[in-house]
């Protein structure tokens, strides 16, 4: 078991990394969408969801991994009347590679953050 930590994604803010490797597989902790400097991103739903993908990005590429190696996803929203508006940009990072995937609306998330994605990817060999 490996753990994985980055200076291009934000810090965990509790006592978890940023993500494990287990055999060939990264398993990241949910990212939220705040700068790697601990600030939250500007902006509403569109905005947090692309910070989320540039801070998966950085753990992935850290782990070994990348967005086209991603076998799961799991996306967490405060309101899911915002889902077609995270689709939007959630399709803009997965266009040809389509993980599997769960959505679910939750009452909060961590730093009253609009949305948090989970992944889980194959380590490039």
């Amino acid at each position: 078991m490996k753990i994985v930590s980055t200076n291009q994604a934000p810090a965990a803010i509790g006592p978890y990394s940023q993500g494990i490797v287990v055999n060939n597989m990264f398993y990241s902790s949910g990212q939220i969408p705040l700068t790697p400097a601990g600030t939250m991103a500007e902006g509403g739903i569109v905005e947090q969801t692309h910070q989320v993908f540039a801070n998966l990005k950085a753990v992935l590429e850290a782990a070994g991994a990348s967005l086209e190696t991603v076998v799961k996803a799991t996306v967490f929203i405060k309101n899911m009347d915002e889902f077609a508006s995270v689709n939007e940009v959630y399709g803009q990072y997965f266009s040809n590679h389509k993980p599997a995937r769960s959505c679910v609306e939750v009452a909060r998330l961590p730093k009253d953050a609009l949305v948090e994605i989970e992944v889980v990817a194959l380590i490039k060999k």
